[in-house]
């Protein structure tokens, strides 16, 4: 039985713009739709408002191999929510590419990834009074989807690597990010280092802005999470 092609948002070479990798050339593969709705979503292209074009597991790793780096970043969206990534994985893993897998940590599909990078969604992702959310559908099966921890624990076995990064706000973000990690297995061996805390926004932040998150990183051990994509290129897509 033939696979069914994947909806690819686009397909780009970068450098990685945010985590442990930030900075190494990868080639991006972001995937199309999403079961959440962040109020803040930077690609609503693939969230809000899906744009996509079918290719097959076949081409989407042809034009991997044609970019003639060895990192792949599989995004999206949420890539995971797409039975055929499995395959896809499996694929670029055979070809001899490192994965990085970007998700929210809702879902936990069989994949092969070297680096999982979780996202989980804290409250204020919310899209609460949000005018693409007009009557509040979006709302509640965001809320009622944003955390699994089951699927966290479960994805966190998938990869030698791991980081779990919180978009922040605010301080009153920290308290709901302890009760998370709280939800962690212990046997996973979270350590300081794989907690990353990003600024919410598509802009760069004044050191201002960002003197209470790196205040935190420091006292706990954390890592400084920027968007250095941001940065070099702006709030612009293929980057």
């Amino acid at each position: 039985m033939t696979t069914p092609p994947l909806p690819v948002s686009e397909l780009f070479l970068s450098v990685q713009g945010e985590g442990k990798l930030s900075g190494v050339p990868s080639y991006f593969i972001r995937l199309s739709g999403c079961n959440l709705r962040c109020t803040w979503c930077d690609t609503p292209y693939a969230s809000w408002n899906p744009e996509s074009e079918p290719l097959t597991i076949d081409a989407i790793v042809e034009h991997a191999r044609q970019s003639k780096v060895g990192h792949v970043v599989l995004t999206g969206g949420e890539p995971l929510i797409f039975k055929q990534v499995t395959e896809l994985t499996a694929q670029l893993k055979t070809a001899g590419f490192h994965i990085t897998i970007e998700t929210a940590g809702t879902v936990a599909p069989d994949v092969s990834c070297d680096l999982i990078s979780i996202s989980p969604k804290l409250k204020n992702s919310t899209p609460t009074d949000d005018p693409r959310d007009p009557d509040g559908s979006w709302t509640r099966r965001h809320e009622q989807r944003r955390l699994n921890p089951h699927a966290v624990n479960t994805l966190l076995c998938t990869a030698p690597d791991r980081q779990l990064k919180f978009v922040v706000s605010n301080e009153d973000d920290l308290p709901e990010i302890d009760a998370f990690l709280s939800s962690v297995d212990p046997t996973h061996l979270i350590g300081p280092d794989d907690i990353l805390l990003m600024p919410e926004g598509v802009t760069s932040p004044t050191p201002e802005e960002v003197r209470w998150i790196l205040d935190t990183c420091i006292s706990r051990g954390w890592r400084y999470c920027p968007r250095l994509h941001i940065q070099l290129f702006g709030n612009t897509r293929g980057t």
